[in-house]
């Protein structure tokens, strides 16, 4: 079977356009590891691939969860693998590509299983942090020192998940973590990480933040707001919705708002940047921004391992 193609990169890198191509010169098909595109409240915010490129190849998982759902890793881990073996199974090349670097990592280094936390003390935990994120990680670190030094008080996510697991069980969440076996083997799968030029990489953040206001990202945005979902939910946390809410409320202007989005999305780009370095230190690095380079560069490397795996 051929080896399945694992792309991720920082938002607005092309992964989008790289994927289609290579769909198109492997006989691959997509699966979706954006943790955003998974939404079918949210196609412009997410920069989730248009009704015309989703004709140019097979697409698979891209908004599918309604947005009142919280849609996990673990939820995703279980599609996806579903998705891989109907592919496989046509002898197609599964092409996973999006920027939730946790996605992949659990196809490929394994999924810790930590356990479900109920509704209300996720709620609780959320309003903790966000009175008090210094005081929150303080907590942090005295129940859980090896989580703290991990996580950063800016990191509302990682910080509010490790404490809603610690109010849950009363044990840390490091003791969790042992992740299960990974679902790829060695030979079944081979990554690549899109690296641009940073300058240029934030540039094209904002350009194309730009073009999503022109198509329609605020209409988009109000009639999610309006749906009253709480706060916590991913979906609501999507970039460029905090600050849209902020201005469907009255607390900051429009152009205020647009600003957040985009240095939210920027800075996002810059975690991705450190994810690939830390979590992805030996996946194939392409800094060319040129599609046909970065296809051939795939291509090549794909079929060297498919050759290599025939032949023993």
């Amino acid at each position: 079977m051929p080896p399945a193609i694992l792309i991720h990169g920082p938002t607005a890198s092309g992964k989008t356009d790289l994927s289609i191509a290579l769909a198109k010169e492997l006989g691959g098909e997509i699966i979706n590891s954006d943790a955003m595109q998974v939404y079918t409240d949210l196609s412009i915010l997410s920069a989730r691939p248009s009704e015309a490129e989703v004709a140019q190849a097979p697409h698979h998982m891209f908004g599918h969860v309604d947005g009142a759902e919280r849609y996990s890793t673990g939820l995703w881990l279980k599609d996806a693998i579903e998705r891989i073996e109907e592919i496989q199974s046509r002898g197609k090349v599964p092409i996973l590509a999006g920027g939730t670097g946790l996605y992949l990592s659990a196809l490929v280094h394994g999924l810790s299983k930590v356990p479900d936390v109920p509704e209300d003390i996720k709620r609780d935990t959320l309003a903790q942090i966000e009175a008090d994120r210094e005081a929150a990680h303080e907590t942090l670190s005295l129940v859980d020192p090896e989580a703290a030094a991990r996580i950063k008080p800016l990191d509302i996510q990682r910080l509010t998940r490790a404490l809603e697991v610690f109010y849950h069980t009363g044990k840390p969440i490091t003791s969790f973590q042992t992740p299960e076996p990974p679902y790829f083997k060695k030979g079944e799968w081979v990554g690549f990480a899109l690296t641009p030029d940073r300058a240029e990489l934030y540039a094209r953040i904002n350009s194309r933040y730009d073009k999503m206001l022109e198509t329609g990202a605020p209409d988009e945005a109000r009639v999610l707001y309006e749906r009253g979902l709480p706060s916590d939910l991913p979906i609501m946390r999507a970039h460029g919705m905090p600050g849209f809410c902020e201005y469907f409320n009255g607390k900051v202007s429009l152009e205020e708002s647009i600003e957040r989005g985009k240095r939210d999305t920027r800075r996002y780009a810059k975690r991705q940047f450190t994810w690939i370095a830390h979590q992805f230190p030996l996946w194939a690095r392409i800094p060319s921004k040129c599609l046909d380079v970065r296809k051939k560069v795939i291509c090549s490397i794909h079929h060297e391992i498919d050759e290599r795996d025939f032949n023993g």
